[in-house]
């Protein structure tokens, strides 16, 4: 009986393992895929990208094994990568994952500690590490280079954070920059300032690009001293195409706006007006404009010119990401940018929302709709009608239709100050008014 009851267990068992050893290759990726989500998921990645980054990275599912990809997430949190760039590194360079790549890594970063490689420096030479295959010994060689030509502190931060193919040129390469930048006059101190704001003039070519970029700006009227202070007031000059100062100050010279507003961008100078414009180019084109469409904004909103970076970036973020309007929009209604972002925008934007989910619009409202009509027009066109939408539209609201000349209260001060009359005054009165009333009666 014993026996048997042996036996019965042992073909039971060979049943379960070979019921176990059978399960479909689909039903084994597709745990694989919940449980290396989980785990993503765990280290602060987005749970909407989730699906996406999965589907365009199945050699995590097919190649690793989940303790190696944990591992490698640790190597990569003791750099002290924010949470944000970690993400954003994993989702463009997947690869540096791979965990003998990051121990490599991790010893060669433990070597330069003590000069406090910033966390933005490890990520961005990780991804380009994993690209074009360079070493870590070949990292540490470069940054001993750059310590031997003068970068030191923030200024060698500022170059392997902006520009970290410098790691891939040669000590000749990169002194033959800082000779270039010594030979046109600027001091020691500017190169270095030049170096920490604008590291990307490394990876331009002297012969080609910056030497033809100097005799344009000297053809174009400015002194060797004046393109020399520019340099070394804003290094970001040397991101300029061949040409572009040309367009730059031929849009500048063709504008048609109010004088003061000419004033106040032509105040610091031509050349310090066309790097204006080149700089917020780039901004529209960076967010999907085609540079003929940029130049085109800036010719009909000039004081755009005048606006700081970060108030334009704000703008057309809210325009893409919030009110789901096409960048191209801006080509028609160029006026956006010189509405006020707290006080016109928003409160526009709320009603016209809240209007649309209501049901209460029977139309769509393009952008020139919500923009382009006064204060009291789009009051008494949107808000009027919905008393529930005055307040979201602001204190402008209950003043719309009343253009008062004085706060409520001011009346008080500008009534006439009452005195006591005494016996004496109406008596004094008296004797003024009688002479002028006894001719009119006597002509009576």
């Amino acid at each position: 009986m014993a026996s048997f009851r042996k036996a019965i267990t042992f073909k039971y068992g060979l049943l379960a393992t070979h019921f176990f050893s059978t399960i479909p290759p689909k039903v084994s990726q597709c745990r694989n895929q919940i449980s290396l989500a989980n785990l993503l998921q765990r280290y602060g990645f987005p749970r909407s990208q989730l699906n996406t980054f999965l589907a365009r990275n199945t050699f995590l599912l097919n190649n690793t094994n989940l303790h190696d990809i944990q591992s490698s997430l640790n190597i990569l949190l003791s750099f002290k990568i924010p949470q944000n760039s970690l993400v954003s590194l994993i989702s463009d360079c997947p690869a540096v994952l791979d965990i003998n790549f990051l121990k490599k890594w991790q010893i060669g970063i433990s070597k330069v500690a003590n000069l406090g490689i910033s966390p933005l420096v490890i990520c961005n030479i990780l991804a380009l590490s994993k690209r074009v295959h360079i070493y870590p010994d070949s990292f540490l060689k470069t940054v001993g280079v750059l310590k031997g030509l003068g970068f030191n502190g923030g200024v060698l931060t500022s170059v392997l954070e902006g520009f970290p193919r410098v790691t891939m040129m040669k000590e000749s390469e990169i002194f033959e920059k800082i000779e270039f930048l010594g030979r046109i006059g600027i001091p020691r101190y500017g190169i270095e300032r030049v170096f920490y704001v604008f590291p990307e003039v490394l990876g331009l070519n002297v012969e080609n690009r910056l030497k033809p970029l100097l005799e344009e700006f000297l053809e174009l009227g400015f002194s060797e001293n004046e393109v020399r202070e520019e340099i070394v007031r804003d290094p970001r000059v040397f991101g300029m195409e061949l040409g572009e100062m040309s367009r730059c100050l031929g849009l500048l010279r063709t504008l048609k706006c109010r004088v003061p507003i000419k004033e106040r961008i032509f105040g610091e100078g031509e050349f310090r007006a066309g790097l204006k414009v080149k700089l917020r180019v780039d901004i529209l084109c960076k967010y999907g404009l085609i540079r003929r469409e940029a130049f085109k904004v800036l010719w009909k909103e000039p004081r755009l010119i005048l606006y700081e970076i970060e108030e334009i970036e704000k703008k057309i973020e809210f325009l893409v990401n919030r009110m789901k309007y096409s960048v191209g929009c801006l080509v028609e209604v160029p006026e956006y940018f010189g509405v006020d972002f707290d006080k016109q925008i928003v409160p526009r934007y709320n009603v016209i929302e809240y209007l649309r989910l209501k049901g209460a619009l029977g139309f769509e409202v393009g952008l020139k709709s919500l923009i382009k009509p006064s204060r009291l027009k789009f009051y008494n066109f949107y808000v009027k009608p919905y008393p529930e939408c005055e307040k979201m539209f602001g204190r402008f609201a209950q003043d719309a239709g009343l253009q008062r000349r004085h706060p409520v209260g001011m009346w008080k001060l500008f009534k006439p100050q009452q005195y006591t009359e005494s016996k004496d005054d109406v008596k004094s009165i008296k004797s003024f008014m009688e002479p002028l009333v006894a001719p009119e009666a006597t002509d009576g």
